[in-house]
């Protein structure tokens, strides 16, 4: 069964936002159904929905038709990603799958679906019980639903290529290439409202506005990257400073060592202060010696990292990561959208923080591919535990794609 559809024609100048849409529109003008309705089984597909309504009941969704001339009915409309309008308070969008709805539709419910209504992609798709069967055949053939993970997708209209914005959202492109996501989507509804959510509950602990600003404002300020790590990192920075080259792996343990221990003498002497002598604060022996070994361990943990980084082309041959705290920065462009489309911030909001991410980038870094490594040092340091595991491998993917693919944003937005 062929989807019903009216001609619109090609508006002067129209560009598909992505590709999701130029190959419905392709297939669309090909008069090729059957690939039209493999592209809408492969998509995810996005409902409006009231917010009031997700938000006091998260797990129902509401068919809303519409009205259509063409079909003298009642329609259900969905939007594919790049169709999607800017995010706003209300209404809010929930992610579902062509799949889906032909398992939940019920007799009563419109008898059209229309994906992209008004648009050059358009496809209005009979709901008949012969209609649902075809989507659910459509639907078993694809393996995967929504964008290809460890790849690069980006919106060809409706995102920022060029600009302040563009770096921003670039600085998280590796959360964006993980995840299947376009990353240059600012005004992002992600998984929908519900989805979004869910994934800020479940990996930061997020519920409220005020969570989303509070985490917001620490991955901004570099304040989740481990003080020790920082501590570890500076103290050969300023090694290499006075030594102006290498400095050996025993060198660089005995100063943080030396560090450590001059800072436990230190604190243990009492401080004149303008009110007066304050008491010092001493620090065991015990809690001395554990903090020395702690450091001494992490300087070797870092070593081996890069060792390996070097190896996998993720350093030069004598590179080395300068400071982590590109992991908290990334992250912040990550949160900033997530909390866009959980409702939780505005789009003025989003944009503004992604673009001091990338102004915090650009000064602590000197190129994408150093603040890169430094990124997957941190995400190494927090997840993998020296395993060289999947934490690992998913990044270096994203390295490696991010550093060769024609469309990546590292090798299409200026450094500089």
């Amino acid at each position: 069964m062929s989807p019903t559809h009216q001609q619109h024609g090609t508006p002067p100048g129209w560009q598909p936002p992505s590709g999701i849409e130029r190959a419905l529109y392709e297939a669309r003008l090909r008069g090729d159904w059957p690939a039209y309705y493999d592209v809408v089984a492969r998509s995810h597909l996005y409902l409006a929905q009231p917010r009031a309504e997700v938000e006091a009941r998260p797990g129902r969704v509401l068919f809303l038709p519409y009205w259509n001339p063409h079909t003298r009915s009642k329609c259900l409309a969905v939007h594919t990603t790049g169709m999607l309008p800017a995010p706003v308070p209300d209404p809010v969008f929930t992610q579902q799958s062509l799949g889906w709805l032909a398992r939940v539709w019920e007799p009563g419910d419109p008898p059209y679906l229309v994906v992209n209504p008004g648009s050059p992609c358009e496809g209005v798709l009979p709901a008949t019980p012969e209609g649902r069967a075809l989507w659910l055949q459509h639907d078993a053939r694809v393996q995967r639903v929504g964008l290809a993970e460890d790849a690069v997708h980006r919106l060809d209209v409706g995102g920022p290529l060029q600009g302040p914005v563009a770096f921003g959202l670039a600085t998280g492109a590796h959360l964006s290439v993980r995840n299947g996501e376009f990353w240059n989507t600012m005004g992002y509804h992600g998984g929908g409202i519900r989805h979004e959510r869910q994934r800020l509950e479940e990996w930061w602990g997020i519920t409220t506005r005020e969570d989303w600003s509070n985490a917001l404002r620490r991955l901004l300020s570099a304040d989740m990257v481990s003080d020790v790590w920082e501590f570890v990192l500076q103290v050969r920075r300023s090694l290499v400073q006075d030594y102006a080259g290498p400095v050996s792996l025993e060198h660089w343990r005995d100063t943080a060592e030396r560090v450590v221990r001059a800072r436990a003498e230190a604190a243990a002497q009492p401080r004149l202060t303008p009110d007066g002598v304050i008491a010092s604060r001493t620090v065991s022996p015990t809690a001395i010696e554990s903090r020395v070994a702690g450091v001494r361990r992490l300087v070797g943990r870092i070593a081996r990292y890069e060792a390996r980084f070097r190896a996998d082309g993720l350093l030069p041959e004598d590179g080395y990561v300068r400071t982590a705290e590109a992991w908290d920065y990334g992250r912040a462009a990550g949160m900033a959208r997530w909390g866009l489309g959980a409702r939780y911030g505005t789009l003025a909001e989003a944009e503004a923080a992604v673009v001091r991410a990338g102004r915090l980038v650009r000064t602590n870094y000197r190129s994408w591919a150093d603040f890169s490594a430094a990124y997957v040092l941190g995400r190494c340091l927090h997840f993998d535990e020296e395993e060289f595991g999947e934490w690992y491998e998913t990044a270096l993917t994203g390295h490696r794609v991010l550093m060769s693919d024609p469309a990546s944003p590292w090798l299409t937005v200026p450094w500089n």
